[in-house]
């Protein structure tokens, strides 16, 4: 695996050691699921206020249940669903 040197502080060391030492992981390990958890975390909350913006529009929020209108008669296609 490549790796490349970051600096941190002195107190996010210690709790990235104490982590490690709590959950037997690596300290690259935890580090690596911790930037995963943040990544995730921002995927989602850039998701939500898209999706406020989007019922804060009336237009554009008339025009999804529109579209979802429409999809939905797709629901009842006769086919098999899993």
């Amino acid at each position: 695996m490549a790796s490349a040197t970051v600096r941190i502080s002195v107190k996010s060391k210690e709790t990235l050691q104490k982590l490690a030492e709590q959950t037997g992981k690596k300290m690259q390990t935890v580090l690596d699921e911790a930037v995963e958890s943040y990544r995730r975390q921002r995927l989602l909350e850039e998701a939500n206020a898209a999706f406020a913006a989007l019922r804060a529009d009336k237009g554009a929020w008339e025009a999804e249940q529109e579209e979802r209108a429409a999809w939905d008669v797709t629901l009842g296609d006769g086919l098999k669903h899993a």
